[in-house]
C-alpha cells in the first residue's frame, strides 16, 4: 500500500497525476469506467491522506469510480489485469482486497452501509469514521434519502463526500454563494456555528428566533439547505480538484464527530481532453487509442439494443400511445433516439428504477402502452413495484430487459442471470424471449398489443443466431425450427442461437424448439414432443434455479410424463465472475463445442 500520510500537497498532486496516467493506460487497453474515475481521483487521494484505510470504512457508491483507491492500496502492480478474467474487478470487492469494505456495483447503497457501519462502531465502542464517496447521479434514488433521514436523526459521525460532476444538486447562485460556501468550508465558520448553537440554548425566546432566522437566511442562498434541514451539516461546494482545500475540508469534517456532507464539484474525465465534461460516451468505454480517443474495434454486427431502439421509434411513429422510460441509461438501452424524437413521451427518470416501474403503471391505466426499458441487473431494484404496482393490477406494462445473460467485464453485480427466475414466480406476468432480429421485432409487436404485464429479454451485443424470417408471436405458442430423432434441443431467447450452434457439432440430426414463452409454457406441444424425443436439452442464458428447465420439468410432472430425460445448461447456483464473455462462457462450459461434448458424453453413458 502507498503510505501518503506524510505527503506534501505537491506530492499528493503528483501522485494524482500518476494515478490518472495509469488509469488511462489501462482503460485504453482493457476498457472500463473512465470519466467518473478520472474525475474522482483527487477526492480519493485526499480521502487516503486524511482518513485511515486500515480502520475507517471507505464506502464507494457504485464503486466504478474507485480505481484510484485500488491503485493506492495494494493493486498498482496488477492493475493491468483490470476487468480481465482472473484479474482485478472493476468495482470494490472485499475478496480481492481487505481495503475494499463492501461489494458495490449498483447505486445509492453507500449511505445506508455507512449508517450500518456507524451503528456497529458505536456498539463496539471503537474510534473509526465511515467515509462515503457518492456521485450526484446516485442522489436521485430514494434509498439515499431513507438513509439520510435516519442519519439526521441519529447523528452518527459519518463523512459523506458528494462528488458533483454533472448536475449540481442545487446550483450555486452567483458570487455571494461562492463566498459563503468558501466561508462555510473553513474552520472559523464551523467553530462559529458551534458557538452560535450553544448560545441559542441560553438566549431569550425572541433573540433565539431572530438568530435562528438569520442562520436560515444564509442557508437559503447556499446549496446545503436540504441537508441542513435533515440535521446533517453541509460544507461546500468546494473545488474537487484542489487537493489542499480537500484535505483541509476533510480534516474539519472528521473533527466535527457528527454527520457531514462535503459537496465537491469535479470535472468528469479530468486530465484527458477527449473525456472531460458531461460526455456520456466516456462513462464506460471499450479499448481505445490514447492519442485520438477513437475506439480500437467496432463490431459490424448490429446489437440487440440497437435493433430494439430503432424498432421502438417505428412503433412510436405508428402509435402515439406508445411511451417509454429508462433509469439513467438512455444510450445503453437504445432509448436515446426515441427520447430525442418524442421528448414528451419517453423519459429518463435517473437512477430510480422503482419510480420508473410504478409511474408506467399509471400510464398503462390511462390507456397508453408503456415500455419500461431496464437492464436485467437493474430491474432487480424494482421487484416490489413489478409485483405490487403492475402485476397485482394486471396492467399492460411491457418490460424490455436488456443485458440478459452474461455481460462480461462488469462481473458479478451486473450479470443478467436472475430475471427469468424472479419474474416467473409472479402471477399475471407473461415471459417471452426473441433469438434474432426478426423475432425481437415480432416480440415487440406482441408486447405492444398485449394488454397484460409482459417481459421480453435480449442479450448485450449481437444475437448468436443469424436473422431469418419469423412468424408472429402467439401467446404461449412455441415454434419447432428443425425436426430430428430422439434428441430435442430447447432454446429460450439467445439460447436458441446457442442450440443452433451446438447442433452443428453433433453428428445426428436433432430437433430444435424455439420455446418463445417460458410463461405460459406451450404445454400441449411439449407433451406432444415427449412422444418423439426422449432426450431433452435446455439452452437459456439464465439461472438454473427457477429457470427454464425448472418450468419445463414442472409441466412434465404435472402431466405425469416420465419418459423424458431432461438436462439444462443454465447457470449454476453461483455468482458469475468478470471477464470477457468468451472467457466466462468457456469457464461455465457453455460454448457450443463444450455443450456438444456434454451431450455426447451423456448419450454415450446411457448407451453403455
Amino acid at each position: 500500500m502507498i503510505n501518503i500520510k506524510n505527503y506534501t500537497t505537491t506530492q499528493l498532486e503528483n501522485l494524482a497525476e500518476e494515478i490518472r496516467h495509469k488509469i488511462l493506460e489501462t482503460v485504453s487497453q482493457n476498457g472500463g469506467h473512465l470519466s467518473s474515475t478520472m474525475g474522482a481521483t483527487d477526492l480519493i487521494v485526499a480521502m487516503h491522506k486524511v482518513f485511515d484505510i486500515t480502520k475507517d470504512p471507505f464506502i464507494f457508491d457504485v464503486s466504478h469510480q474507485a480505481y484510484a483507491h485500488k491503485l493506492i492500496t495494494d493493486r498498482w502492480d496488477t492493475f493491468d489485469t483490470l476487468r480481465v478474467f482472473g484479474g482485478i474487478c472493476g468495482y470494490t470487492k472485499p475478496k480481492e482486497s481487505p481495503y475494499d469494505y463492501y461489494v458495490a456495483g449498483h447505486s445509492s447503497t453507500s449511505i445506508s452501509l455507512a449508517v450500518g457501519a456507524a451503528k456497529a462502531i458505536r456498539l463496539k465502542k471503537e474510534d473509526r469514521t465511515p467515509v462515503v464517496l457518492i456521485g450526484d447521479g446516485s442522489m436521485s434514488a430514494g434509498m439515499v434519502y431513507e438513509a439520510l433521514n435516519e442519519l439526521g436523526d441519529r447523528k452518527y459521525p459519518i463523512v459523506i463526500i458528494l462528488n458533483d460532476n454533472e448536475m449540481s444538486i442545487a446550483k450555486p447562485i452567483g458570487a455571494i454563494s461562492r463566498i459563503l460556501s468558501q466561508t462555510m468550508a473553513g474552520s472559523f465558520y464551523q467553530r462559529f456555528k458551534h458557538l452560535v448553537e450553544k448560545a441559542l440554548e441560553h438566549l431569550p425566546e425572541g433573540a433565539t428566533y431572530i438568530a435562528k432566522r438569520f442562520e436560515e437566511s444564509l442557508l437559503l442562498i447556499t446549496p446545503g439547505i436540504m441537508f441542513e434541514e435533515m440535521g446533517i451539516d453541509y460544507i461546500g461546494p468546494i473545488d474537487g480538484h484542489n487537493i489542499a482545500s480537500l484535505v483541509e475540508t476533510m480534516e474539519i469534517a472528521k473533527k466535527l464527530r457528527k454527520p457531514v456532507i462535503i459537496h465537491a464539484q469535479t470535472i468528469k474525465g479530468k486530465g484527458y481532453q477527449y473525456a472531460e465534461g458531461t460526455k456520456e460516451h466516456w462513462h464506460g468505454v471499450g479499448a481505445f487509442d490514447l492519442e485520438s480517443g477513437k475506439a480500437l474495434k467496432k463490431s459490424d454486427t448490429k446489437s440487440a439494443t440497437a435493433i430494439f431502439g430503432e424498432f421502438l421509434v417505428a412503433l412510436a411513429d405508428e402509435d402515439e400511445k406508445v411511451v417509454g422510460v429508462t433509469a439513467a441509461m438512455p444510450s445503453g438501452t437504445g432509448l436515446s433516439v426515441t427520447m430525442a424524437k418524442y421528448p414528451d413521451r419517453f423519459w429518463d427518470v435517473a437512477i430510480a428504477e422503482q419510480h420508473a416501474v410504478t409511474s408506467m403503471g399509471a400510464l398503462a391505466k390511462e390507456g397508453f402502452k408503456p415500455f419500461c426499458v431496464i437492464y436485467s441487473t437493474f430491474l432487480q431494484r424494482g421487484y416490489d413495484q413489478i409485483i405490487h404496482d403492475i402485476c397485482l393490477m394486471d396492467i399492460g406494462v411491457a418490460f424490455a430487459i436488456d443485458r440478459a445473460g452474461v455481460v462480461g467485464e462488469d462481473g458479478e453485480t451486473h450479470q443478467g442471470a436472475f430475471d427469468v427466475s424472479f419474474l416467473r414466480a409472479i402471477p399475471n406476468m407473461t415471459l417471452l424471449a426473441p433469438y434474432n432480429e426478426s423475432s425481437l421485432k415480432a416480440s415487440m409487436v406482441f408486447a405492444k398489443e398485449y394488454s397484460r404485464p409482459c417481459a421480453f429479454r435480449y442479450p448485450r451485443g449481437a444475437f448468436l443466431a443469424e436473422d431469418a424470417p419469423c412468424e408472429p408471436y402467439v401467446l404461449g405458442e412455441s415454434v419447432l425450427l428443425q425436426k430430428g430423432e430422439d434428441i430435442l434441443l430447447i432454446g429460450y431467447g439467445n439460447g436458441v442461437g446457442r442450440a443452433i450452434l451446438t447442433a452443428q457439432y453433433l453428428e445426428q440430426k436433432v430437433g430444435i424448439l424455439d420455446l418463445r414463452f417460458v410463461k405460459p409454457l406451450d404445454t400441449k406441444r411439449l407433451i406432444d414432443l415427449s412422444r418423439y424425443y426422449s432426450q431433452w436439452f435446455v439452452f437459456s442464458d439464465s439461472a438454473m434455479i427457477g429457470g427454464v428447465g425448472s418450468a419445463i420439468l414442472e409441466a412434465l410432472n404435472q402431466a405425469s410424463i416420465a419418459t423424458v430425460s431432461l438436462t439444462t445448461f443454465e447457470y449454476d447456483d453461483a455468482f458469475i465472475e468478470h471477464g470477457s464473455t468468451q472467457k466466462i462462457e468457456e469457464q461455465l462450459g457453455i460454448l457450443p463445442y463444450q455443450l456438444a461434448d456434454k451431450i455426447n458424453q451423456k448419450l454415450q453413458a446411457q448407451s453403455a
